[in-house]
């Protein structure tokens, strides 16, 4: 390939086929390959090429601490754990086509985020937006935009996403103003978005930290209405198996 048809094959986005031109000629012409089987390959192996690029730009967009996998979790060490549930909702993205939440609840190290995670990461890879965000970093963000008049902008931040991660609720208290926005936002999204939760807390135990009896007893019933939850409180730690877990 000479240098000016390498310039043009990289101005027109075709990475591959730049890198490839020689390997795809010698293929084609030890194969036997008819011109309209060359051009499949070509544009074939170029589709296959932008797919990964896309997969791995909104992997890297969901800020994930860990890209944990279902294939990775230890089921083995929570048998008490609903395996059967979790890959029905896993397999099918069900919950995602239908708006539906899925929330984990159970102590501290039980897995909580190690599966969240992977159905975040599972979605993207098949082809949904995503984004994961630490309950605390939210509630601050909230917080700050209160004080800059930003909350508009931070909300469509958070609503676009297909699916949102919010991890680790009930770390931190949460002021009047960030209750009410949080509330705002699950309510956005309800019924439109998923969103995946994990919390150390039972919901009877949310009040603690909001401090408002009347938006937690509302914003409970938003998360849980036609969703999934899942109680990890009796299962076992996972300390040393999932080494970022919450």
């Amino acid at each position: 390939m000479n240098d000016e048809l390498q310039a043009k094959l990289r101005a027109l986005r075709l990475p591959r086929l730049a890198e490839h031109w020689d390997d795809d000629l010698q293929a084609a012409a030890r194969q036997r390959m008819s011109h309209a089987t060359l051009l499949t390959h070509v544009v074939d192996e170029e589709y296959r090429l932008k797919g990964d690029r896309s997969r791995q730009e909104r992997l890297r967009r969901a800020r994930l601490p860990e890209p944990w996998t279902m294939e990775t979790f230890p089921f083995d060490r929570q048998p008490k754990l609903n395996r059967k549930a979790i890959f029905a909702l896993y397999d099918t993205l069900d919950f995602l086509t239908k708006a539906q939440n899925i929330v984990w609840l159970g102590r501290t190290g039980c897995g909580k985020t190690g599966l969240a995670s992977s159905f975040l990461v599972g979605a993207i890879q098949r082809g949904a937006s995503g984004r994961y965000v630490l309950f605390a970093d939210l509630v601050a963000e909230l917080y700050q935009a209160v004080a800059l008049h930003a909350q508009e902008q931070v909300l469509k931040k958070y609503q676009r996403w297909d699916l949102l991660l919010i991890d680790e609720i009930g770390y931190v208290e949460v002021e009047p103003a960030q209750v009410g926005l949080f509330f705002t936002l699950m309510q956005q999204r309800h019924r439109q978005k998923s969103t995946l939760l994990t919390s150390n807390l039972g919901f009877s135990e949310w009040s603690s930290f909001l401090k408002n009896d009347h938006l937690t007893a509302a914003l409970i019933d938003r998360l849980t209405e036609a969703s999934h939850v899942f109680n990890m409180k009796e299962c076992v730690s996972l300390r040393g198996k999932l080494s970022a877990d919450a």
